[in-house]
């Protein structure tokens, strides 16, 4: 981390982390935290453009971290983000909050 985000990190007050969980599953941020890349298995990257009160910082490939100081804000872009992958209950594949539990269920049974 450089000092620049560590600033932007101590100011900051409000967070939401995300994670990112399936093979090939990858996230980026580009131009100080304003461009975010996701790819999530479709045949193209989607890109998110980070709006001006929220900075996002990607820590390895699959966890995200939304900053700012409004946390309306913060949480609303963090609910943006999740919604273009959300958890499936079969496998645990998509976006989902750190502190999220994805109950999973049983597939079909085989006789």
């Amino acid at each position: 981390m450089e000092v620049s985000e560590k600033l932007v990190l101590m100011e900051a007050k409000f967070f939401r982390f995300l994670k990112i969980v399936g093979v090939g599953f990858k996230a980026r941020a580009e131009s100080e935290g304003r461009l975010l890349y996701l790819k999530l298995g479709y045949s193209h990257e989607v890109e998110l453009t980070v709006p001006p009160a929220v900075r996002v910082f990607c820590f390895k490939n699959n966890v995200v971290c939304c900053t700012g100081i409004e946390k309306q804000r913060v949480h609303q872009f963090a609910a943006a983000v999740r919604s273009c992958k959300p958890p499936e209950v079969y496998k645990g594949k998509g976006i989902m909050y750190s502190d999220e539990v994805i109950k999973k269920k049983i597939g079909k049974k085989s006789k």
